[in-house]
């Protein structure tokens, strides 16, 4: 999967976050695994940027997809960082985005 060049530059602005993905894999990188990491390990500037990048309706698809998996793979974003994604995808986003 080959990304727009803005998403390749924020992963390469972030690359300490994604430390476990050799440099040359990094472009196929699917948006799940890229918003999950910046979620996760990104500061503010970093989310901003990749709620630019991607639009908040589309981020919004993408943590709904992230939450509605299983327990075990939805414990991958911290319950804090979740609860504040509900409330701001409830607040910004398209309902049924």
């Amino acid at each position: 999967m080959s990304h727009p060049a803005t998403l390749n530059q924020l992963i390469e602005q972030n690359s300490h976050l994604f430390w476990f993905v050799p440099e040359d894999k990094r472009t196929l990188l699917s948006q799940e695994v890229i918003f999950e990491t910046i979620v996760n390990y990104g500061d503010m500037e970093a989310l901003k940027d990749l709620f630019k990048i991607l639009g908040v309706d589309n981020s919004s698809r993408i943590f709904n997809r992230i939450n509605g998996l299983s327990e075990r793979r939805k414990g991958n974003i911290n319950e804090i960082t979740r609860n504040f994604l509900e409330a701001f995808f409830n607040r910004h986003a398209t309902p049924d985005s």
